[in-house]
């Protein structure tokens, strides 16, 4: 769970002011199930006598919404997870979404996070080279498109005269490129300033292309 003392005063703010529109919420489906209108009952939770057969009802139908929402919130964080899975998310940024450890977010959500394979190809279609990127769900999917792309696309204008798969990790697994002698795929292992690849948008990421179509470039 997030440490509310290690948010900052905004952060703070936004936090509480939501929780106060959950209370909120809870409180008007509350109302609304023990059949009262909006100018009838009491108004706030506390409004009834403590020990009043009234207050007892309010507070358990109050307890029942208040469990039905965060159920509902759960269901909602699991399918939040599972789509930032499907993005490729790891259980690291899954638990700093929440505020709890990478283990923990694995705990609580198993089987969400599943490598992801990207991959990226150097082409030709832009001077001195374009880039084109696709992303799989099995490795040996994306390691066979790369090399049936750089196989039949270098021998076709604006071909792909490389290509490099990486995992949910960000690291190479696989390089291959268009080999001019043989005329036909060659696998090939990349410098250590290569081995990982930065997501987009993030520092480095551009960088890393930059030297990559260098590196390719050099060896045709």
């Amino acid at each position: 769970m997030v440490d509310l003392w290690d948010l900052d005063g905004e952060a703070m703010e936004e936090r509480v002011a939501f929780q106060a529109q959950v209370r909120d919420l809870v409180w008007r489906e509350t109302r609304r199930r023990l059949g009262f209108g909006d100018h009838e009952g009491p108004a706030t939770v506390n409004a009834l006598a403590p020990t009043s057969a009234a207050a007892l009802r309010l507070h358990l139908m109050y307890l029942k919404v208040a469990a039905e929402a965060g159920e509902a919130g759960q269901l909602l964080a699991s399918d939040a997870a599972k789509r930032a899975g499907r993005a490729g998310a790891t259980y690291a940024d899954l638990g700093q979404a929440v505020g709890m450890s990478r283990q923990a977010a694995r705990k609580r959500w198993p089987n969400t996070v599943g490598t992801q394979w990207v991959l990226q190809l150097l082409t030709d279609k832009r001077h001195p080279h374009g880039m084109a990127t696709r992303v799989f769900r099995n490795g040996e999917k994306a390691i066979e498109a790369g090399r049936t792309a750089v196989d039949k696309g270098a021998l076709a204008d604006d071909g792909a005269v490389a290509a490099a798969v990486i995992d949910s990790a960000r690291q190479v697994v696989w390089a291959c490129r268009f080999n001019n002698s043989t005329q036909g795929p060659e696998d090939m292992t990349l410098p250590d300033n290569l081995q990982t690849m930065p997501r987009t948008g993030e520092d480095g990421h551009a960088d890393w292309l930059h030297r990559w179509e260098q590196h390719v470039t050099s060896l045709r």
